[in-house]
Order: C-alpha cells, then sequence, then structure tokens
C-alpha cells in the first residue's frame, strides 16, 4: 500500500470512488440529494484539476485525496475499503504536505468526518449556506493551526 501523486490512468478510479462517496457525505440531511458525477459537476471538478491528487494504492485505487495550497479540497475513500485506516492515511500525507494552517469544507451534518478531523486538530470556524446539486445544504469551515494533531 502507497500513496503517490495521481496520475492521468487513475482518473477514471477517482470518479468511480467520488460516484460510490460522494452522497455519503449528505446522508444525515433531512433532504434526498440526486449524485451530480463529478465529471458533470464543473465547480468541484475544476478545483480538484487545479489541486495536486494523490491517490491510496494497494493493487487497486482506494481513495483519494486533494490539496490547494494549505486546503484540503478533497478525501474520499472507496465504500467497501472503509474501517480499513484508509482515510486517515491519506488525511495524514495531506497534513504533511501542508505547511502552516489547513483548512477544510465538510458538510454541517456530516458528524463521522467532523470527529475524524477534530482528532486531527481542526475546529469549526464558520457555517455558511452553499450548495449541492441545486440543493442547499449547510456547510462548516475547519482550520487547524499548524502544529496541532
Amino acid at each position: 500500500m502507497k500513496i503517490r501523486a495521481f496520475c492521468e490512468t487513475d482518473y477514471q478510479n477517482v470518479l468511480e470512488i467520488y460516484s460510490g462517496s460522494k452522497l455519503d457525505e449528505l446522508r444525515f440531511e433531512k433532504k434526498t440529494f440526486e449524485l451530480l458525477p463529478l465529471e458533470s459537476d464543473e465547480k468541484r471538478l475544476s478545483a480538484l484539476k487545479e489541486s495536486e491528487i494523490f491517490v491510496y494504492e494497494d493493487g487497486n485505487v482506494l481513495g483519494y485525496g486533494a490539496i490547494f495550497e494549505a486546503e484540503i479540497r478533497a478525501l474520499f475513500v472507496c465504500p467497501s475499503a472503509r474501517g480499513k485506516g484508509i482515510g486517515k492515511a491519506i488525511l495524514e500525507f495531506l497534513l504533511s504536505q501542508i505547511n502552516g494552517r489547513a483548512t477544510l469544507f465538510v458538510a454541517k451534518t456530516n458528524y463521522p468526518a467532523k470527529e475524524l478531523y477534530k482528532t486531527y486538530g481542526f475546529e469549526v470556524s464558520d457555517e455558511f449556506l452553499t450548495d449541492y446539486n441545486g440543493q442547499p445544504v449547510f456547510a462548516n469551515k475547519m482550520i487547524r493551526e499548524s502544529g496541532k494533531q
């Protein structure tokens, strides 16, 4: 198993992991969301493409993460590979690539992810209204000061 830089041959795997995982972050919302595939989501795809992307591979690509400057823009694990520490490994790797304060954005109701981030020193700094596939969603900005964990 290793975390390595994304290459173009990983693109289909990233799309599949995103499609299998994206709606999980919204599962605690009171409404139902329809998946907007990453390749059709101009805003999120553009943000991903301008980021540094890293994949977790163990024979197959099982997860990926992305950073842009000091912002973690993506962290997704294949649903069948969850519970094995892959998300933590990717998060730790991404944090090792960021000097100083790190930020990320997460759905306000994504309690499992927020708890994971809190164990790594992140704190909620803001709440705001955004949208996913045309549906309004409250989100949190989380910040981790440098040197925290």
